[in-house]
């Protein structure tokens, strides 16, 4: 989506069924002053390892300009306070609280009354409406600075869409104060599950990152396993067994049809992953007793060996630049994981520590390698550099496994299953300084997520 200062427009792509075209403008007579544009204003979190202060914001009702929206603008305010509370990095102040409203987006913002109760940030907005559609326009101020936290921009669009409106002021405004692209517009992919434990039936997902809007892909009439987005976010692959063998599919997402990527007869195909451009798909074959990694170009279907050892190596995963893969493999004996070119060859180990190390996927910053580790009968979630160090451990349970990464690279979601008869897979998230564990709410039980990337 590009933008500009005069007027920003751009077409949404529809996404399953989601929602019509959205538009982003800039609205006039909202700049600040060229310093504060340049600088982004003197509010910022500055986020660190350590204990973070969540910072206080006000978020009065968006303002309804018509009697039509008085609903969706209520809607669309609260969405937004969730999705920023939900970092953990800020603290809605209740409107009880306030001392002064706001009942017309032109009018002066009283300043005042807003440090009175501590507010350091303060979202105001408005929404109208016309035939179906919506207009949704906002404006960050810097409380303490007594300035608006960059321009006010509007988004206009189908009234169906207003959670993805929602979800984007809030991105604008995680942007403006953390200086992080956010990850509330974006979706997630999982395996939806339900009845007994031992007779558990599973099929694909999707939904808002936040748990909304969920879509089924699949029946549950086969098994389905690790759903992975492509970075377009608008084909998914997984793995089925409605053939009694494990086998990787491509699907499309807006038309939910689908085909075998590979089938082999007397092979299995598994632990599927998109490289970053799309183009082709890295995976494991399993054939005569022995599993390696392959890479297959999706358009020709050509696949190609890039592991030749009697171990078993699976769950790859590329690094942004798509120049190298990360994979476990017991080829020392237990679970670890290694790191070679892209185009295969020689691996470097980089887990050292106690335990069984599985499931790494590489951040989108490039920066960090998230992992499963298994040690002293728990498991955890954990994050390491890319060379193996600063190893960090950021959760504990009966069962932690399969961690996604969030478009930003701020927070990984995962699967957590809790023990016993009764007991059942959910999916939480965590911030990657180990704080701000929360459940992400489902219908049901719910597995295997992976993060698409913020929607266009």
């Amino acid at each position: 989506m590009k933008w500009t200062s005069e007027q920003m427009k751009s077409g949404v792509k529809k996404l399953s069924c989601l929602m019509a075209a959205c538009a982003l403008l800039a609205v006039g007579g909202l700049a600040p002053t060229a310093a504060a544009a340049q600088s982004g204003g003197p509010l910022r979190i500055e986020i660190t390892d350590g204990v973070i202060e969540p910072l206080p914001f006000a978020i009065p009702e968006f303002v309804a300009e018509d009697g039509g929206s008085s609903d969706i603008a209520r809607s669309i305010s609260r969405v937004i306070a969730a999705d920023l509370a939900s970092t953990g990095l800020f603290r809605e102040i209740p409107q009880d609280a306030f001392i002064s409203g706001v009942s017309n987006f032109s009018s002066p913002v009283a300043y005042a009354d807003w440090k009175a109760i501590n507010a350091q940030a303060l979202i105001t907005g408005a929404v109208s409406s016309s035939g179906g559609n919506i207009n949704v326009k906002f404006r960050v101020y810097d409380v303490f600075s007594g300035q608006p936290l960059g321009e006010g921009l509007q988004f206009a669009g189908a009234a169906g869409g207003w959670r993805r409106m929602a979800h984007k002021v809030a991105d604008i405004v995680y942007s403006r104060i953390t200086g992080e692209s956010g990850y509330f517009d974006s979706r997630v992919v999982f395996v939806a599950e339900s009845g007994p434990k031992n007779a558990r039936r599973k099929r694909l997902a999707i939904m808002d990152y936040d748990g909304a809007n969920v879509q089924y892909l699949t029946d549950s009439s086969a098994l389905v396993l690790a759903p992975r987005f492509s970075p377009q976010g608008d084909r998914v692959l997984y793995t089925s067994y409605e053939t009694g063998f494990p086998q990787v599919y491509l699907l499309d997402v807006a038309t939910v049809g689908r085909r075998v990527l590979s089938s082999q007869e007397g092979t299995m195909t598994f632990a599927p992953r998109f490289s970053p451009d799309g183009r082709t798909v890295v995976y494991s074959l399993s054939a005569g007793g022995n599993t390696d990694l392959y890479i297959m170009d999706i358009a020709s279907g050509q696949a190609r060996r890039l592991t030749q050892a009697p171990s078993i190596e699976t769950a790859p995963s590329f690094s942004p630049d798509g120049s190298k893969i990360v994979f476990e493999s017991d080829r020392s004996g237990n679970q670890q994981l290694y790191v070679m070119p892209a185009t295969g060859g020689e691996a470097t180990r980089i887990s050292f520590g106690q335990g069984r190390y599985g499931t790494p996927v590489w951040s989108p910053r490039g920066d960090l390698i998230a992992f499963t580790k298994q040690n002293a009968g728990r498991f955890h979630i954990g994050v390491m550099r890319t060379d193996g160090s600063e190893e960090r451990l950021l959760t504990a349970s009966f069962l932690d496994e399969g961690p996604t990464w969030s478009p930003n690279g701020r927070v990984i979601m995962f699967t957590r299953e809790s023990q016993g008869a009764s007991g059942e897979a959910a999916l939480y998230s965590v911030d990657i300084t180990g704080r701000n564990l929360r459940r992400v709410l489902t219908e049901g039980a719910a597995s295997d997520p992976a993060w698409s990337p913020l929607l266009n």
